[in-house]
């Protein structure tokens, strides 16, 4: 089992950033992928961005150029660097524990967090 706490959430002007972090605990974070979705209110959830245990990583096409995905072993977290916030990217965003097959999809993630809240106010 795998436990994921996300925090970092915020209220931001559109053009802002913020990080968010997903502190996991649990299994061997060293060997775990992590991926980032967000879900905006009525939504079903979406693609952000992945990181996986030997480094690499992949986002969604909105986000590329101002997202960044990192992780950290010692401290056992992942995070999200988001820049240039845009009102749309308002809503929920969940880190997830990537259990095999693509990375884009919600359905091979078998553990989540319980999100954190991002507003970028207009």
């Amino acid at each position: 089992q795998v436990q994921l706490v996300e925090s970092g959430g915020g209220t931001v002007q559109t053009g802002g950033s913020l990080t968010l972090t997903c502190a996991a605990s649990g299994r061997t974070f060293s060997r775990q992928s992590i991926g980032w979705f967000h879900q905006p209110p009525g939504k079903e959830r979406h693609f952000v961005a992945a990181i996986m245990a030997d480094g690499y990583t992949e986002y969604a096409d909105s986000v590329k150029g101002r997202f960044a995905i990192s992780k950290d072993n010692v401290k056992n977290t992942a995070s999200l660097q988001m820049n240039s916030l845009k009102p749309e990217e308002s809503g929920v965003y969940y880190c997830g524990a990537h259990s095999g097959g693509t990375l884009v999809f919600a359905r091979n993630y078998r553990y989540w967090g319980q999100g954190t809240q991002v507003t970028v106010s207009s």
